[in-house]
């Protein structure tokens, strides 16, 4: 995969703090998309998370891996493949604040919030 296709993404504080920033205003109705305002390429997307988690490389995703990979969790390649630059158009204009509107910055704060008191990174969900 070349890597060009877009990633929208959101923090997790951000998507706490945008449902209930949408639940206290009655007047916004309708499809609100929760994204950051600043959606990127998937391969500077992982550039910048594995520069947040301290590793030099990551090992390229051919396209049977991401075949084999959708297959198993039961879902389609064309969702992982199709590139959509979704952005928080009605959110921004209600005049919502990001904490984290760019990635290096979320991708940094939630790879130390992963790693807690484990320096080695190891899976917390397994510590």
């Amino acid at each position: 995969m070349p890597g060009t296709q877009f990633v929208s993404w959101i923090h997790e504080v951000d998507f706490i703090r945008s449902v209930e920033f949408l639940i206290d205003r009655k007047e916004i109705t309708g499809a609100v998309n929760l994204a950051s305002p600043y959606p990127l390429p998937n391969r500077e997307f992982l550039g910048v998370l594995r520069k947040a988690w301290g590793t030099r490389f990551g090992l390229p995703t051919t396209r049977w891996t991401l075949e084999l990979g959708t297959f198993l969790l039961r879902t389609e390649s064309e969702l992982v493949l199709k590139s959509r630059q979704v952005v928080p158009g009605r959110l921004l204009d209600a005049g919502f604040k990001f904490k984290y509107p760019t990635w290096p910055r979320a991708a940094q704060d939630l790879v130390v919030q992963w790693r807690g008191d484990n320096p080695w990174g190891l899976l917390r969900a397994y510590t």
